[in-house]
């Protein structure tokens, strides 16, 4: 499982370049729902004293006005980004009104569709694109999945790195295309792996009865208002959560074979017709319902557990911006909220997922063939729903193999690359993570799924009741928090420069919207 990761370790130390591999750095984005005192989604707006949601860099929002979302800038170490959510987390809980920020990754009590109000951008043509565009997320899915919280882990090695890693590996290919290339097979290797981010970290086995709309289940009733699953570990990440299974029965599959056969298949999506979604209509009396009846509206709407990622430049296209300028970085999209913590993530994880990732680049990563994308679907969704089972097994190399017994070798092959990630770090806390992550392997009631039921069942609360109860305790906890007066001031700016930058957009403006839209998708 290991040979070539050990090999190429070998010749990264021997190379000396240790430190540049050290330099890696990482980025944060964590959902959160807004809700009222009595845990129902805000129906107030986006708060305009933490800016705009349109150009903020740092505070905006997802799906829905009540669905904020923290982005931290790219960071050189685990406490740099913690540090910076932490803050822009606690900027935001002294600016809300009498509110809580959600603990978990499932909604609160979900009072219908007309219980979840769309996000608003203002009436800048950027801003309304972006409103339409959930919309029609709303129309072709349903309001009510798309208010799942989650967390994001963006990752990029460093220009340092990758000069000398090209060397290493003889490749004689421009830096742009290698860079690329070695991301693309970092992202094969973290779908077929992928299954262990649920199973390690999912923290989503229960949910409110109130999220299927009184829809038939075959999850189990824990109490009077909550469905679970007794081997659940991440139910966000399961049937229920929002997959693009539509998309899948369609044929449509992004590619990860290449960046070109990914920037293909998604202009695939995005350019072919969808008979059920022009029976919605596009624009119907004046007003649009969704962006385009395509597949897919845009390019986002493909919604992969990772997605390669590049910086894009004024209103890009982000498949236009892969192939002019390559892979910058990646996204991996699978990680619940973690309730037990007040930032919804930790330490121990972001640890982890560096050597996980750095694992994922230097394995052999052949292409992926059509059988194995079923294979990784599959053992997603079984691990979701059944990831605790102890007679569980997954699809490896065509053999179905125990899933616990086959994280405990992915954590003994990625001992080495914590290794090498700690070197000169008497903590070791690469290391340490991967003791932690090897128990939850050898003992399920470790993993915080089970944890959660656990407590749920010990404290008689439902899911409602146990995560407003977290919510109430993280309002507390930052409410203690003192924000230091420059970084204070330094939101407080980027706020009003925000505010400033989107007024400016809307008053400045003379194309009209339509132009805009065919401007868009003629690039």
């Amino acid at each position: 499982m290991s040979a070539r990761v050990e090999q190429c370790l070998s010749k990264i130390a021997n190379a000396n370049a240790v430190p540049a591999l050290q330099q890696c750095l990482i980025g944060l984005e964590r959902e959160s729902l807004r809700v009222n005192t009595e845990g129902k989604i805000s129906q107030t707006g986006h708060p305009v004293s933490i800016g705009s949601a349109l150009t903020h860099p740092y505070i905006t929002t997802d799906y829905s006005e009540a669905l904020l979302e923290f982005i931290t800038p790219p960071a050189g170490s685990v406490d740099e980004a913690l540090s910076f959510l932490k803050n822009t987390q606690k900027y935001v809980y002294d600016n809300l009104n009498n509110e809580l920020l959600w603990a978990s990754s499932m909604p609160c009590v979900v009072a219908g569709e007309t219980s979840i109000p769309l996000a608003n951008y203002g009436s800048s043509n950027s801003g309304q694109m972006k409103h339409i565009y959930r919309r029609g997320l709303g129309y072709r899915y349903g309001r009510v999945m798309q208010v799942i919280a989650g967390v994001h882990f963006n990752f990029s090695f460093s220009d340092e790195f990758w000069s000398v890693f090209q060397i290493i590996e003889a490749n004689k290919e421009s830096t742009q295309n290698f860079i690329s290339e070695s991301y693309f097979g970092l992202l094969r290797n973290l779908q077929r792996f992928g299954w262990v981010v649920p199973y390690l970290f999912g923290a989503s086995p229960a949910i409110c009865k109130s999220f299927l709309g009184g829809e038939d289940t075959p999850l189990q009733a824990f109490n009077e208002n909550t469905y679970f699953h007794p081997f659940a570990t991440s139910l966000r990440m399961g049937d229920i959560g929002y997959q693009n299974n539509k998309e899948n029965e369609k044929g449509v599959v992004a590619n990860y074979n290449s960046l070109n056969e990914y920037v293909k298949s998604l202009r695939y999506a995005t350019e072919t017709p969808c008979p059920e979604y022009e029976k919605i209509g596009v624009k119907v009396d004046g007003s649009y319902r969704q962006l385009n009846a395509n597949i897919l509206q845009i390019e986002n709407e493909y919604y992969s557990t990772v997605r390669p990622k590049q910086i894009l430049m004024g209103n890009e296209k982000p498949s236009l911006a892969l192939f002019r300028r390559g892979v910058k970085y990646v996204e991996l999209r699978s990680l619940d909220v973690n309730p037990f913590v007040p930032l919804g993530i930790d330490q121990q994880q972001l640890y982890f997922l560096r050597a996980f990732l750095l694992y994922c680049l230097l394995a052999e990563s052949p292409p992926i063939l059509r059988n194995e994308e079923r294979a990784i679907d599959e053992n997603e969704i079984s691990v979701a729903h059944h990831g605790r089972d102890p007679n569980l097994k997954i699809s490896v190399a065509g053999k179905q193999l125990n899933m616990r017994q086959q994280g405990l070798q992915l954590c003994e092959a990625m001992q080495s690359c914590c290794d090498i990630l700690d070197q000169n770090n008497d903590s070791a806390p690469h290391a340490a993570s991967l003791e932690i992550q090897k128990q939850k392997f050898n003992d399920p009631d470790a993993t915080p799924s089970a944890i959660m039921l656990t407590e749920m069942r010990k404290n008689n609360e439902g899911f409602f009741h146990y995560s407003k109860r977290l919510s109430e305790k993280y309002l507390a906890y930052f409410s203690q928090l003192e924000l230091d007066t420059a970084v204070k001031q330094q939101f407080d700016k980027l706020a009003a420069e925000s505010l400033e930058r989107q007024k400016q957009l809307e008053n400045t403006e003379t194309q009209s919207f339509d132009e805009y839209l065919q401007e868009y998708f003629a690039q």
